[in-house]
């Protein structure tokens, strides 16, 4: 099982996680999003306000998965 994520410090601090694991600097993650470093800094420190679609293509960068529960699949 997971990690659960509640707000976006958590978010913030799982991709900060999975980024130093990988070795990978804010400065090469935010070139292969096409986001700036800036930007990288503000989603690992949990700014709330962050854009979603650019946060979670970060994720998905670093192997970050999402998944809804069966019992809550809204799209059969």
């Amino acid at each position: 099982m997971g990690k659960k994520i509640e707000n976006a410090e958590t978010f913030g601090k799982v991709i900060k996680e999975y980024r130093k694991r990988q070795k990978i600097t804010q400065s090469q993650l935010a070139a292969v999003t096409n986001t700036g470093v800036r930007f990288i800094s503000d989603l690992e420190n949990g700014k709330p306000t962050i854009q979603l679609d650019k946060a979670l293509k970060a994720a998905g960068m670093l192997g970050i998965t999402f998944e809804i529960p069966a019992k809550e699949d809204i799209y059969d």
